[in-house]
């Protein structure tokens, strides 16, 4: 059989009472090894063997009680009952520092405990009110949590969802695919375009997956209803431009034909009237072409680009006057290069425009950000004046301006995963600065 080990309390009794027999030993041989009375010497032993187990059951106690007594606690503490508090005797001893600091312990727990749920509390809260649907799965793919646009949308309560997986909720298509997307589905409680987005959390050291659907019709209707009536008012404003002097000029030529007799210089006016019919009818051609051209911009088709040739060759184009180049660091990035130059030429050629009356410089120069290339123009002409309109399509300051330059560049630049910002330098002109992805491409050495 196994040999049976003594329990903690056991030793420290074994201990207490070994502690005692030298002395006892000593003690009890003396008094019956001397010259005394059977009777005394009876008394004296018992006295003697009571006192010693005495102090040694007495030994167990002081050392074995505040032990159970902590252990109790830390019991409590581990169900999440932290009410029980330890008394400490004396501020100067070991038992009454490990008790103050068990009783601190204790306090630190509640307090969290009480921040954990009114946490929780609140977050639970939020996603009741929140009007997107969430959804959380686990390893399986079945659902643990939803909150209650999650219940209408798929029309069910949280009961009936519990431990079901995505594939009998209709989600499964949700947890798969690029994330965030858009994406038109249908589900029982609504159809329509949603953005999906995912991510993933461990909870009691299992992966889950958080799924989230925003119904996004409503405002995609309300930003295409604005576009829509931005176009228009565009559209309505250039062809009434157009139209207006065409209408007004036929008009003339009409009563000039139907005068009686017609004027010896009619054909003059009826050259000069057609002229303007040319005229604004061209303008009108323009301004059609235009918005094709930036209606109908393709994917960028992407190769490697020495970005310090591309400026060389944007520069070049410029002939009006010289624009400094501030070389960097020779970079090649994946990009469209007839894109980009057209993008490049079109800044360069409106700093150049607005150097033109102040007469000052225009200077070309990039450097590397992290995993982008910084691109700026930077010119000393006289600065902004509309900036919140110069991405605004067809908008204009410039005589004969199209108003898409701007807005045809931003569109390059975004479709090249970058950004295209402009703002004004101190203590005069204008800055615009251009900033794309390297895309993995490094520096040439």
């Amino acid at each position: 059989m196994p040999r049976r080990r003594l329990t903690f309390d056991q030793r420290v009794l074994l201990l207490a009472i070994g502690a005692g027999v030298p002395g006892s030993l000593v003690a009890l041989s003396l008094l019956w090894a001397g010259d005394y009375t059977p009777k005394l010497q009876w008394t004296l032993t018992v006295f003697v063997v009571t006192v010693w187990l005495g102090f040694a059951f007495s030994l167990r106690h002081r050392v074995v009680t505040p032990l159970q007594t902590l252990a109790n606690i830390l019991a409590a503490l581990r169900e999440s009952d932290f009410s029980i508090r330890a008394r400490a005797f004396r501020d100067d001893d070991s038992l009454s520092a490990i008790t103050s600091e068990v009783n601190a312990l204790s306090t630190t727990m509640r307090e969290q405990r009480l921040d954990a749920l009114e946490a929780t509390a609140l977050l639970r809260t939020v996603m009741g009110e929140i009007d997107v649907a969430v959804f959380t799965f686990d390893g399986h793919q079945q659902l643990r949590l939803v909150n209650r646009a999650g219940e209408r949308l798929l029309g069910r309560h949280a009961e009936q969802m519990m431990g079901r997986t995505a594939a009998e909720l209709d989600l499964a298509d949700c947890l798969e695919g690029a994330a965030p997307r858009i994406a038109d589905v249908r589900f029982p409680g609504g159809a329509g375009r949603w953005e999906v987005r995912r991510s993933t959390f461990r909870q009691g050291g299992l992966p889950h997956q958080l799924l989230v659907l925003a119904d996004v019709s409503r405002p995609l209707r309300d930003e295409e209803r604005q576009a829509w009536q931005r176009l228009i008012r565009v559209i309505g404003h250039e062809i009434n431009n157009s139209l207006a002097p065409i209408k007004s000029i036929a008009g003339s030529l009409e009563r000039l034909v139907d005068r009686k007799p017609i004027p010896d210089d009619w054909q003059d006016d009826m050259r000069s009237g057609l002229a303007v019919i040319a005229a604004r009818s061209e303008s009108l051609s323009r301004f059609t072409n235009a918005y094709a051209r930036l209606a109908k911009l393709p994917e960028p088709q992407r190769e490697p680009v020495r970005l310090s040739a591309l400026v060389r060759r944007v520069v070049n184009v410029e002939t009006r006057q010289p624009v400094r180049i501030e070389p960097g660091p020779d970079l090649v990035i994946s990009a469209d290069g007839a894109q980009l130059e057209q993008l490049l030429i079109n800044l360069v050629r409106n700093a150049v425009d607005a150097t033109s009356e102040t007469g000052g410089g225009v200077r070309v120069s990039w450097r590397r950000a992290g995993t982008d290339v910084e691109i700026q123009v930077d010119d000393e002409g006289p600065g902004l004046a509309a900036a919140s309109n110069l991405f605004v399509p067809f908008f204009t300051t410039k005589p004969g301006g199209s108003g898409v330059g701007l807005v045809l560049s931003r569109q390059i630049a975004e479709a090249h995963g970058g950004t295209l910002t402009l703002e004004n330098r101190e203590p005069r002109g204008c800055r615009a600065l251009l900033r794309l992805p390297i895309s993995g491409s490094g520096s040439i050495r």
